[in-house]
């Protein structure tokens, strides 16, 4: 961004000169000249987050934040109600509760597509996740077809099989831990005889242990520059889970592809995926072919109050 340029547009003749747009934004950018809010080019614009606070809060719609794309707010599978929901208000605690609590991991789905619509609206309800310094950095890549998605398995059971047959070798695992490169012996203890059974299960049996037979992948991953992008990347994917559960799929994050990923970037290239950008996130989606009575429990957290 030049030192003319501005991400924020006011229009002066709406603009009243109340200060909201000030008052929320959170990189001081936007000043009070002749009583209507501007954003100099003067400014420090760089340090803008094109968040959209000033937009969303302005009392007048006198805001426009070109990079901002009105497009995310349109979804094929229902209709927004474009107001702002205030907190409090509009959804009842105890219906966001079932849903939060009804949510479980999906491990069978019966075959029936995920149409590209559907997915297209879970990854729009997405990207209004918070991110770090709102770098909103994600990408997401869809696999919309069982023949995809098993293009996606078999490379990562391919390197599951090279990563067992190197954790086999005793003596290497010792030299690397003594040398404090852990890993491998850790992989081998922990997860090396799971691993291998889910193997053997893929090549004797064609059982899908990995994606559990979900016609659907969305891959979340992140470009270069986003400050937290693995943080951002499972909030996106937070948003995914309930949303598609409200759409009626099942879900279920897997994290073996976000493993193998990171290790091997050939295994990205395969989908057309960029070297550039590093996935954080897969979730698999379809329909679920499973069906439960109630809400269970979970572990005991630690919580603290200070």
């Amino acid at each position: 961004m030049t030192a003319t340029q501005t991400p924020v547009c006011i229009d002066p003749s709406p603009c009243s000169g109340c200060g909201t747009c000030i008052r929320v934004c959170p990189s001081d950018i936007i000043s009070l000249k002749n009583q209507k809010a501007r954003a100099a080019p003067d400014t420090d614009t760089a340090r803008c987050l094109v968040c959209g606070h000033c937009k969303a809060a302005c009392p007048e719609n006198a805001i426009d934040i070109p990079a901002l794309d009105p497009g995310l707010h349109d979804f094929s599978t229902f209709d927004l109600d474009p107001a702002w929901l205030p907190p409090g208000k509009g959804v009842l605690t105890s219906d966001l509760a079932r849903l939060i609590c009804s949510r479980r991991s999906c491990r069978n789905y019966n075959p029936t597509p995920v149409n590209k619509e559907m997915l297209q609206d879970l990854i729009h309800l997405a990207v209004f996740a918070p991110s770090g310094t709102n770098s909103q950095a994600w990408t997401f890549t869809c696999l919309t077809s069982r023949s995809e998605v098993l293009v996606l398995g078999n490379a990562i059971k391919d390197f599951f099989k090279r990563l067992n047959r190197k954790a086999e070798n005793m003596i290497l695992r010792k030299a690397l831990a003594l040398v404090g490169a852990g890993t491998l012996d850790h992989y081998y203890n922990n997860y090396y005889e799971s691993v291998k059974t889910a193997i053997e299960q893929m090549e004797t049996e064609n059982r899908d242990r990995l994606f559990h037979g979900a016609p659907a992948v969305i891959l979340i991953g992140s470009s270069p520059g986003a400050s937290c992008p693995k943080e951002d990347a499972l909030l996106a994917a937070g948003n995914i889970l309930l949303a598609a559960h409200t759409m009626g799929l099942g879900t279920c994050l897997i994290g073996y592809v976000v493993a193998a990923t990171e290790a091997d970037r050939s295994i990205q290239q395969k989908l057309g995926i960029p070297d550039s950008e590093t996935i954080h996130a897969a979730v698999a989606l379809g329909y679920p072919d499973e069906t439960f009575q109630r809400i269970s429990g979970r572990k005991q957290p630690t919580i603290r109050f200070r």
